[in-house]
């Protein structure tokens, strides 16, 4: 079968689409034949080499897929069942969603949604599930729209795009942080009440800034999260999904102990199943199919290695769709 195989060298790692024995799948109760995936910013690292995501040698790409289950010892599956996978090691320690069929677990398979195509799911993929994932963590904390505006960082990208879509829809004012002003006209049409440039969080963070926002999603880290947690209004919460900037968190104790901001941890890997059943079922009735479709762009498998590199770039709008199956 055909797969993008991630091979360790002796400078670092090299991707290539290949053939692939079906024979040498790891372990698992459910084989899945892939429809589609998608190419996140884990996906870029792994597939360039640029951070050490993937941890068994030789690798199969991909931390997402759609598909249709061929065989299933699992007691909750059958085949034909249609089925989404998000995280839980695919594409870093198991053999991963660019190539025509993968065997998993079954614990970690989701259903596919009633109105989600296979095709709708990975435009949503990964990046979409961990914004609804952050807005669900909102909700969870009381956060609501009358509170105040929210702020998403990395806008333009998948997982900014999908927040704002949602967080929109659900009443916020929207507030877009992006590097990309050129893109104030697509943010807008996604939802977003205010552009501002990444530039007004760039700079060294204050212990606290002039109160802005009551809601959340940065999807970038460091110096950007310090910033936005400095102007977060009083009783207000940031839902932190990514780290597009870097790991560290140039900030003081200030948000927290004198505003009684909350800082909320979003993990998409290894989330519990209920957790991602809600949120897909969430994605199903709260995400706008027009909007989808407008952040979305479609390539095949051949595509993915040349593609990587812009979404470490950033040069990457929205979500874009791996269409495996021929």
């Amino acid at each position: 079968m055909k797969a993008i195989v991630i091979e360790k060298t002796e400078g670092g790692s090299k991707a290539a689409l290949t053939q692939f024995d079906e024979a040498n799948l790891m372990d698992g109760d459910v084989t899945v034949r892939v429809e589609y995936s998608t190419i996140n910013y884990k996906d870029g690292l792994a597939i360039s080499g640029k951070a050490p995501v993937v941890r068994r040698w030789p690798m199969i790409g991909g931390i997402d897929l759609s598909g249709t289950v061929e065989n299933s010892s699992h007691p909750k599956w059958k085949a034909g069942d249609k089925v989404i996978l998000n995280g839980f090691g695919l594409g870093e320690t198991h053999l991963g969603a660019y190539a025509e069929k993968v065997r998993v677990k079954g614990d970690w398979l989701v259903r596919l949604p009633d109105g989600v195509s296979p095709r709708d799911a990975m435009a949503i993929g990964t990046a979409g599930y961990t914004a609804m994932l952050s807005v669900l963590a909102l909700e969870r904390h009381g956060i609501a729209p009358a509170q105040g505006p929210a702020i998403v960082t990395g806008a333009a990208g998948g997982v900014g795009s999908v927040a704002v879509a949602l967080l929109s829809k659900l009443g916020y004012h929207v507030v877009a942080s992006t590097g990309r002003t050129s893109e104030a006209d697509y943010l807008k049409s996604l939802g977003a009440a205010e552009i501002i440039d990444r530039a007004e969080l760039s700079g060294a963070a204050k212990p606290l800034a002039r109160e802005r926002w009551a809601a959340g999603v940065d999807s970038v880290g460091s110096t950007t999260l310090a910033n936005v947690l400095s102007m977060t209004k009083y009783g207000g919460a940031i839902a932190a999904c990514g780290l597009a900037q870097g790991m560290d968190l140039p900030t003081s104790v200030a948000p927290f102990i004198l505003r009684g901001v909350s800082l909320l941890g979003v993990d998409s890997v290894m989330c519990r199943m209920e957790w991602r059943e809600q949120a897909w079922q969430r994605l199903a009735s709260d995400l706008d199919r027009e909007k989808l479709k407008a952040i979305t762009t479609e390539i095949p498998l051949d595509k993915v290695i040349e593609t990587a590199p812009s979404i470490l770039a950033g040069k990457v709008r929205g979500r874009i769709v791996v269409r495996v199956a021929d």
